[in-house]
Order: C-alpha cells, then sequence, then structure tokens
C-alpha cells in the first residue's frame, strides 16, 4: 500500500468503525435516559405477542402509512431499502466464506446487488435528491439533507463504477477485508497493480466518512424508528 491508501483504505476504517459502533451506543444511551411519556402513545387495535413484533418490523420496513400520504414517494423509499438489504448481505460475503448453501446464495445477492440493485440505488437517491429542489419540500430541507443524498450518491456510484467495469477477482478483496480484520491492512496484488485502484480507495474513503456521521445525522433513524413503532405498537 502507499501512503494515502494506508491511511484511508487501512487507518480510517478502523476509526470510522469505532465512531459508528461508539456512537450509535451513545445515541441508544442517550435515548434511554429520555423521560417516558405519562401518557400511553400506542395505537388501537393493539396486538400482542408475534404479532406485535411482525407489525413493528411491517411498520419500519414498509411503512405502510406512507403510501397513503405520498404513493410515488413511498414506492422510491421501498425499492432503496429493499436494494440497499440486497447490497449489504453482498458484502457481508467479504467478511470471509460462508456454509455453502449461504455462500451461494449470498453470492447471487451479491451479483443482483451489484447490477439491478446498485442502479436502483443510484435512481432513486438522484430521484430524493431531485424533489429536494422542489416545493415543498425545498423549503422543508436544510444543508445536511443535500450533504447525505451526495455523499450516499458518491458511495453508490464508486461502488457501481467498481462492480461493473472494475477487473479486480472478487477474491482479492476478501483479501483485503481479512488484512483488515487481522490489522494488518494492505491491498494484494491484483488490486495494487489495478488501475481501478484508486477507485476503490475513494469508495472506501466516502465509506469512512459516511460511518462516521452516520450516528449523528438523520439518517440514524433506521435504530430510532423500530423503537418508535414498538412505543406505537404498545
Amino acid at each position: 500500500m502507499d501512503a494515502f491508501s494506508f491511511w484511508v483504505a487501512g487507518v480510517m476504517v478502523y476509526v470510522a468503525v469505532a465512531v459508528l459502533v461508539l456512537g450509535l451506543a451513545w445515541r441508544l444511551y442517550q435515548w434511554r435516559r429520555l423521560a417516558a411519556s405519562p401518557m400511553r402513545l400506542g395505537i388501537f387495535p393493539k396486538p400482542r405477542g408475534g404479532a406485535k413484533a411482525l407489525r413493528i418490523v411491517a411498520d419500519t420496513l414498509v411503512f405502510p402509512q406512507a403510501a397513503e400520504v405520498n404513493a410515488p414517494l413511498w414506492l422510491a423509499v421501498f425499492l432503496f431499502h429493499l436494494a440497499l438489504l440486497g447490497v449489504f448481505v453482498g458484502h457481508l460475503r467479504l467478511l470471509g466464506r460462508f456454509p455453502e448453501f449461504l455462500e451461494v446464495k449470498m453470492s447471487e445477492s451479491a451479483h443482483l446487488a451489484g447490477g439491478t440493485m446498485g442502479i436502483v440505488l443510484v435512481v432513486t437517491l438522484f430521484y430524493f435528491l431531485i424533489r429536494r429542489f422542489k416545493s415543498p419540500s425545498k423549503e422543508l430541507s436544510v444543508p445536511e439533507d443535500y450533504l447525505l443524498l451526495i455523499l450516499l450518491l458518491g458511495v453508490v456510484v464508486m461502488g457501481d463504477h467498481l462492480r461493473l467495469f472494475a477487473e479486480i477477482p472478487f477474491s482479492a478483496y476478501r483479501q483485503y477485508v481479512a488484512s483488515l480484520l487481522a490489522l494488518r491492512p494492505e491491498f494484494g496484488p491484483e488490486i495494487a497493480a489495478s488501475p481501478y485502484k484508486t477507485a476503490l480507495v475513494v469508495h472506501v474513503l466516502l465509506a469512512n466518512l459516511l460511518f462516521i456521521y452516520l450516528p449523528f445525522s438523520k439518517l440514524v433513524h433506521f435504530i430510532g424508528a423500530f423503537l418508535t413503532n414498538g412505543i406505537r405498537r404498545s
């Protein structure tokens, strides 16, 4: 690794993960310290047991209430979260080999995520960004909204670029992640000699910035949504 790659794709990765984990833990700690409402905030009818858990998951991941207010936006958000899940599952393969059945399924997910789902992410993020320039979203938007969307777009576009154009074998990416887990970050010969090494470093840099910023941004709603819907269904 050259010096810049070592700091960005090595040292900075550890810093970003540490800030992400500690930042999320701090947010959860803050939420737990908030005074409980003296009023019951649940909605009726109130499901119990497994039905309650399913409704909480459905409210958080499918958010049916939003479809009644703005169907096009709901569809875009739903597709975005679905594609994001596919990309996340695909990236899990980088951590090492899994049992054969899971390896096959995760490989299929990664193949789909690197193509269709990667494009879906770009299209939906552009949709979210464009609508920020139109009323009434324009008047309700703050600089953070644009910054988050641009940062997300950067991560996704560079990831799509690597997936669709870079001739780097998957084993080389897995070797790089293994070196991170071993606390000896380095690029293997395939990445070091590739003309797409810079694209990978930029992708990792943007992902690091996203991880560092996430606990302090609006994106932390992915945790708060479960808690809020749990209160609604209590």
